[in-house]
């Protein structure tokens, strides 16, 4: 059995570790509450955009814009979207795992890279696969900015004719117990008939010309979309991982406190019997 003051000082340690993730849950539920309520302000911009491009696209000329021309797929550019920090539980192992899947599938020759966040970039520069950009260390003053600076980076190799489309993965977030892995292709644009709406409209000026400026205007909105969404959702699992963190943490104090009483009973009970043992011998 361990002494006592190796038990002490393992409590000691316990608790400081919980004093640690108490603080670091605490963080992340206010960055969350921030994060979510953008994300929350942002989603139906976005939705009502994507929509309204949904309701043009059939009766716009592809040809007449590049962003909408589908080619055959020979090579793919993956936007893959992870956190700069770790201690969020399995946030950054199930996207890489399934980026990872699906790069596999595809073929690593025939794939670039978009890597936004240390965890992704770090991961595939290990292994040698072909990375484009690399952004990190820009969460925490996350901006509109970023996202035009990351989109116009994706929209420019789309043009370059060097890819023949974006995928993006992402974690989509559903709730705080929930975030949904997510896999989208983002170029070229396609026509969803489920999406298209039945109301006939009036557009001024003409559905090419608003294709043409929406289109730009739509790609960067979607790209803050998945920041938003990955930075909301990466809080959550964080504070869910903390959460979880110290409550076994107060499970391996009470345990400890447990075998630390035990240990001093039996250094009682030992010391009581010394004490008796050697009166007895004294007396005879």
């Amino acid at each position: 059995m361990a002494n006592l003051k190796d038990i002490r000082n393992r409590i000691k340690s316990v608790q400081s570790i919980q004093q640690v993730t108490n603080a670091m849950k605490m963080v992340a539920a206010a960055k969350m509450r921030r994060s979510q309520e953008r994300m929350e302000n942002a989603r139906p911009y976005a939705n009502r955009l994507q929509n309204l491009i949904q309701d043009l696209l059939p009766d716009v000329d592809r040809s007449s814009l590049d962003l909408l021309n589908a080619r055959e797929v020979k090579r793919i550019a993956y936007v893959i979207v992870t956190s700069d920090k770790g201690l969020a539980g399995s946030f950054n192992t199930n996207i890489i795992k399934i980026a990872q899947a699906d790069i596999d599938e595809f073929g690593k020759d025939n794939v670039d890279l978009f890597c936004i966040g240390k965890k992704a970039g770090d991961h595939f520069k290990r292994r040698h696969y072909n990375i484009i950009e690399g952004h990190v260390n820009f969460w925490n003053e996350l901006s509109y900015d970023h996202a035009i600076k990351f989109g116009n980076g994706i929209i420019s190799h789309f043009l370059s004719g060097k890819v023949d489309e974006v995928r993006v993965i992402y974690n989509y977030f559903k709730n705080v117990a929930v975030q949904e892995l997510s896999v989208e292709k983002l170029l070229p644009l396609t026509f969803d008939k489920q999406q298209k709406s039945n109301i006939d409209r009036i557009y001024e000026p003409s559905k090419e010309e608003l294709v043409k400026s929406l289109i730009p205007r739509h790609l960067n909105i979607q790209v803050w979309k998945y920041l938003l969404e990955s930075y909301a959702s990466e809080q959550a699992a964080r504070m869910v991982a903390m959460e979880n963190a110290t409550k076994n943490a107060g499970e391996m104090i009470r345990d400890l406190k447990l075998e630390f009483n035990k240990a001093r009973q039996a250094s009682i009970t030992t010391e009581m019997l010394e004490i008796v043992g050697g009166a007895e011998a004294l007396t005879s």
